[in-house]
């Protein structure tokens, strides 16, 4: 097998690369990651320097392939280490630069070995020792592995990598007809709240449209855009991915990207990105000019769970925190991420640290569950009858 590590997903043969990422997640194919790369949203000015990993055999035919970072900083990656960081700090060592194997700014659970055949696992763990053997060969304090698959992480284990736990808040479609067939599997007061924040939004006079990337143009995005980054001003920082973003994987995605607007009078007044895959809507970005009542609530999950309905996608991942998603319909699942570090004292720390961290998200997700919308009989529990936990894709025992 032959390792390769390229400093440019340009530099991969695409076709190769997406044979390998499948259609399940649109933010691990090829033309997202370019369109990532080439606008300079991911770069080492941002503290993302590509180390993409592929193994190819002697005809040349990619075998496996990781997206993999040289970061110089914990921005964009939403599996928190700045406690870790401050700790080398604290010894005056250095934990900057690090490799982290993840899609930038995107906190969805995917693959993260990308297999020709998922069930090598010779493959799998050698992709996983090429990822150490590069850490180690250029400094790096350590290598992250953020929000791989639940069929992954015994290999992960394996290569002597920790697990960390954390959790999300997914829909679920359970077939549903319609959104009123959706609500009325809710207790009568959680069903009657959900009406009535819906029911705000229209007395409001707000419309909505669904525009997949082929059904935007320019002026829609600088709409949306304008909508996005002058929200994340007002909480003092900029979106991570901008204006040239957007617009090339509305060209090279065009059915991966949906744009969900809200208008007022005809004009934009709210808007939300999502990326769509072949079983899953993903939430991401969200912007509005003003605030108006319930419109969040509506633009970024009431209005995901009704496309989600209406065109048969099995599951809705909105993205990271809010214990105010239970109350709308979205149930707690397992996320996880690997961790390795170069240093034995600091990561035999870690993995005391991540032992304790586990029974906290345990206690948190049990506490958060029983503030669950569902009547009884028609409960989403997070747990399976055999008292395995759902995570990415499938459920799986949790490790020991």
């Amino acid at each position: 097998m032959k390792i390769n590590v390229a400093a440019r997903i340009a530099d991969i043969d695409a076709s190769g690369w997406n044979r390998l990422a499948g259609s399940d997640f649109p933010f691990l194919r090829h033309e997202f990651l370019h369109a990532a790369e080439s606008t300079g949203c991911v770069s080492s000015e941002t503290g993302w320097s590509p180390r993409h990993i592929t193994i190819s055999d002697e005809c040349g035919r990619m075998l496996a392939a990781m997206p993999l970072y040289r970061k110089t900083n914990s921005w964009g990656e939403f599996v928190f280490d700045w406690s870790w960081a401050a700790a080398y700090h604290r010894v005056a060592l250095p934990y900057y630069p690090k490799l982290v194997s993840a899609v930038p700014f995107t906190p969805a659970p995917s693959n993260r070995l990308l297999l020709a055949d998922a069930n090598d696992e010779e493959v799998a763990l050698r992709l996983v020792e090429a990822a150490v053997e590069l850490a180690k060969d250029s400094g790096c304090s350590s290598l992250h592995i953020l929000f791989p698959l639940a069929r992954e992480l015994d290999v992960l284990r394996g290569a002597g990598m920790k697990l960390r736990k954390d959790c999300q808040f997914h829909w679920h479609n359970r077939e549903y007809g319609s959104f009123d067939d959706f609500l009325s599997t809710f207790s009568s007061a959680k069903r009657k709240k959900a009406r009535r924040d819906r029911r705000r939004v229209s007395e409001q006079g707000i419309e909505f449209r669904w525009l997949k990337g082929d059904q935007t143009n320019a002026s829609i995005w600088r709409d949306v855009y304008g909508l996005i980054s002058s929200t994340f001003l007002r909480r003092g920082s900029m979106p991570y991915y901008d204006y040239a973003f957007f617009t090339t994987i509305a060209r090279t995605l065009p059915q991966n990207v949906l744009v969900i607007l809200a208008e007022r009078h005809g004009l934009p007044i709210a808007a939300a990105v999502f990326y769509e895959g072949a079983t899953t809507l993903y939430g991401r970005y969200w912007g509005s000019d003003s605030h108006y009542d319930a419109l969040h609530f509506e633009t970024c999950y009431y209005q995901g769970i009704d496309y989600c309905i209406a065109n048969g996608l099995a599951r809705f991942e909105p993205g990271t925190q809010g214990e105010h998603k239970i109350s709308r319909g979205f149930v707690p699942v397992d996320t996880w991420s690997a961790h390795w570090l170069a240093r034995p004292e600091f990561f035999s720390a870690v993995e005391r640290y991540l032992k304790e961290e586990r029974r906290h998200v345990d206690r948190y997700i049990t506490a958060v569950s029983r503030h669950s919308p569902y009547r009884e009989e028609n409960g989403e529990a997070t747990r399976d009858a055999d008292g395995r936990v759902e995570a990415g894709r499938e459920s799986v025992k949790p490790p020991k």
